[in-house]
């Protein structure tokens, strides 16, 4: 029966024959089952065009004299998940990257605006460093033996706003707190270590709320009231007290209420210390060993959409903090953040005058199309002319026809030496 459903769901592919295939089918169909949330789902195609110019601003950054060829953009364009030509992309937004031609090969570099753009984010990096410190240290806090691999960890690393070389500008400068560990020998099992435990930075995002309005802890909704039978599921879940991700966790059994209200809240708080309040599930389930997570991790998430809503837009399954949104924007926003929105206020900017430029060029196009459209009616030339008729409007025929007048001057012009 649900075999035969499945055939007429929209989603059905039949490629899916083998019994791994309508596994791996089945296992994701229950995504799609969230129901859509427009405002989040434009909050997501806004950060999608902001997060591959971030990229190509940060490849170009790390080119000699901070200028790339064309071609080797679009030899990583498949990396930034885009299709098409990339000289095509950055044209598009012309205030952010220049394109110029040089020896019959088309370069980019940022503009000037882009780059004053760069300094300032540099400016609020430096600034930030205390929250970065914070936000390491609150993620080690909640990892089992206050460790995370690095390579997991630089997934994420801008989800959390660190610098791109924070191994290096952030950990050796406190040592107090961090340290560099490998413990297996491996070349890819380096780990970060938390040295020294801060009691005053083990409060979640949901305690310090509550401390501030002087109620207990609870999660937060944001269903509309008609999704009644969702509302009702989230008062059972959250009649039960909470339990914070910092809080030692060893006693906790597996597959009970306990756990599941432990790890809703544990991945509450890291969504909560993102710039962004969203993660990629993918990355997330990286961590399983680490922070305990389940392996159906997005069974979980589902089961919860008043605290999480989870989209598979551009076929990224990503989650987003409900509670950090309102409507499409941000409620709470990082001075990294601020900066970054600059950009993507300049991206805009730059694709609204590519648009008028086009605009303007189809339009003469038009004006030219019709101009020469009209030249050709005005020049067709019909059986006869207005000046081969007489007086009276009648057709004079003989030498001022065309074919009659070829004939009468190539006698005329004729030796006979033919």
């Amino acid at each position: 029966m649900l075999f035969e459903v499945l055939q007429k769901s929209r989603h059905w592919d039949p490629r899916l024959s083998s019994p791994y295939s309508l596994k791996c089918f089945l296992r994701n169909f229950s995504l799609w089952s969230m129901k859509k949330d427009p405002d989040l789902e434009s909050a997501l195609s806004r950060n999608r065009r902001w997060i591959v110019n971030n990229q190509i601003k940060n490849i170009v950054l790390r080119c000699p004299n901070q200028t790339a060829p064309v071609k080797f953009l679009q030899k990583k364009f498949k990396t930034l998940d885009c299709q098409g030509k990339a000289l095509n992309w950055l044209k598009k937004y012309p205030i952010c990257f220049e394109v110029y031609l040089h020896d019959d090969e088309y370069y980019f570099r940022l503009t000037k605006r882009m780059m004053a753009l760069v300094e300032e984010e540099e400016t609020v990096k430096d600034m930030q460093e205390p929250a970065f410190v914070e936000r390491l240290a609150k993620l080690l806090m909640m990892a089992s033996n206050q460790r995370l691999n690095v390579l997991k960890l630089g997934e994420l690393r801008r989800n959390f706003g660190l610098p791109d070389d924070y191994l290096i500008r952030i950990v050796p400068k406190h040592s107090d707190m961090f340290r560099i560990v490998n413990y297996t020998g491996k070349r890819n099992s380096m780990e970060i270590e938390l040295v020294s435990w801060k009691p005053e930075l083990a409060i979640s995002s949901i305690e310090s709320s509550a401390c501030k309005h002087g109620v207990e802890p609870a999660f937060s909704c944001s269903l509309p009231t008609t999704w009644v039978n969702s509302w009702e599921k989230f008062h059972e879940f959250n009649a039960s007290p909470y339990i914070s991700p910092y809080a030692i966790h060893a006693g906790l059994v597996k597959d009970t209420k306990e756990m599941e209200k432990r790890t809703v809240g544990l991945i509450h708080e890291i969504l909560s210390l993102t710039l962004w309040k969203k993660a990629s599930i993918m990355k997330l389930g990286h961590f399983s060993r680490e922070f305990g997570l389940p392996l159906k991790l997005n069974a979980l998430l589902l089961k919860h959409p008043g605290i999480f809503y989870v989209s598979n837009k551009y076929q990224i399954y990503t989650v987003l903090l409900r509670e950090g949104y309102n409507g499409s924007e941000l409620i709470e926003k990082d001075p990294l953040v601020v900066v970054k929105e600059r950009f993507g206020e300049l991206m805009q900017e730059g694709l609204h005058e590519y648009n008028r430029r086009h605009h303007l060029m189809n339009l003469e196009k038009k004006r030219m199309k019709g101009m020469l459209l009209g030249r050709s009616k005005k020049n067709k030339r019909k059986d006869f002319e207005p000046d081969d008729l007489d007086d009276q409007g009648n057709n004079l025929g003989g030498l001022l026809e065309p074919e009659e007048r070829k004939r009468f001057y190539q006698y005329l012009f004729d030796d006979g030496s033919a």
